[in-house]
């Protein structure tokens, strides 16, 4: 389970003002002295992300953040890495302890998790300790919460059990190919090596592509783009399916016949972490493109950056070939996804294999809410090769 990728786990966020005993709450639930715990008020001083199972869900996030009264310029800092855990968090706790005062910082967190649609319980820590403020004032407004004591391992189940309640039906992603594939199918993957390519090994979509057809009893053939024809010919039967890498699409297509149902990773994992119509119905809005339009390239993991970077320097090079207008370009990597999108005309995200499927649904939504369209890597590509309409058939 520890290879499972952190991107498929159901995160959960731990939040609360300084010295609650976040800490000592996670090391109680893993079992194990996974995050530092200190009488120093304000030891976390970034969120902690660790992995681990809670049965029957399988596979967990779990992530201790900064508390969020922390004070000063490096607390304000502290506070908005806190902030952006929000946006992949699928169940949010609240940790307080028996003489917490809840006040604006468990009221924000609140407004903000009801705002966010994200389930949430309080937890009152440290139940051992005398005290009632906490405590009555989430009777007197019948607020939800579970009485637990890390310290002597009280109460950790039934938080536990609770977990498992609140877990939303959207947290297991879609599947990737399983429910369009039988038993003994072959798929085709393309897989092209070049100098973006990692060392020794195939990237994170290729193997997990991979792993779910082997999951379905299915044939999975891993060529090259240069193998293609030869792997085709060597088969008794025609494969399912050809899922390919999208910057490799003009060539697999001269390939493969038109009958041969075709596909891309990047069209896989638009469907598996984010809403594949909504991508579709973005892509149209390259045809309204301006001179001087503002397009957000969306990348959500930090990578080293390659001459032939295909947010950075690919895609900017084919839509300047497709619409012959001088467009303007930011990147946001990583964690850094801006919130005001209004600018913009256009926002063109990765596939999001590196982040849960929170994180991609929350770049949608805001994209929504500025009234931006949102597309993404692969199919972009698709409808600029003049083949998307092909490459989405197979999940219609």
């Amino acid at each position: 389970m520890y290879k499972t990728p952190a991107s498929n786990r159901l995160h959960i966020g731990i939040f609360g003002k300084r010295n609650t005993g976040k800490s000592s709450l996670i090391n109680a639930i893993t079992g194990q002295d996974t995050a530092i715990v200190s009488d120093v008020s304000g030891t976390t001083t970034d969120p902690v992300y660790k992995a681990m199972e809670i049965l029957p869900i399988g596979p967990c996030m779990l992530i201790d953040t900064a508390g969020i009264d922390d004070q000063g310029v490096l607390g304000e800092e502290r506070v908005k890495r806190t902030q952006k855990v929000l946006r992949k968090t699928d169940v949010g706790i609240i940790v307080v302890e028996p003489d917490t005062i809840i006040d604006s910082f468990e009221d924000e967190l609140i407004a903000t998790f009801s705002a966010e649609k994200l389930l949430f319980i309080f937890v009152l820590n440290k139940c051992e300790l005398k005290g009632d403020t906490s405590r009555g004032y989430l009777l007197k407004n019948k607020i939800p919460f579970i009485e637990v004591s890390a310290k002597f391992d009280k109460g950790i189940d039934e938080l536990k059990r609770k977990i498992m309640d609140l877990a939303p039906s959207y947290w297991s992603p879609v599947p990737l190919v399983a429910d369009i594939i039988d038993e003994q199918d072959v798929v085709i993957l393309v897989c092209p090596i070049d100098s973006a390519m990692p060392q020794g090994r195939l990237i994170l979509p290729q193997v997990q592509v991979m792993r779910d057809i082997l999951d379905r009893n299915a044939v999975a053939i891993v060529t090259k783009e240069t193998e293609l024809e030869k792997s085709i010919a060597s088969l008794k039967q025609p494969a399912k399916l050809v899922i390919t890498d999208s910057q490799v699409f003009e060539t697999v297509r001269e390939i493969l016949p038109q009958d041969y149902p075709l596909t891309s990773f990047s069209t896989v994992f638009a469907r598996h972490k984010g809403d594949l119509d909504t991508f579709v119905n973005g892509v149209f809005a390259v045809e309204k493109l301006e001179d001087g339009d503002e397009i957000l390239i969306a990348e959500a993991c930090t990578h080293h950056v390659q001459p032939e970077d295909i947010g950075r320097t690919k895609i900017p090079t084919w839509l300047l070939n497709y619409t012959k207008k001088d467009l303007h370009y930011e990147v946001s990597a990583g964690g850094d996804f801006l919130e005001d999108l209004k600018r913009f005309k256009l926002v063109i995200s990765c596939g999001g294999c590196m982040v849960n499927r929170r994180e991609i649904m929350h770049r949608i939504e805001k994209a929504r809410e500025a009234g931006v369209a949102i597309t993404n890597y692969g199919i972009l590509m698709a409808y600029l090769s003049g083949i998307l309409d092909r490459v989405i058939a197979p999940f219609k």
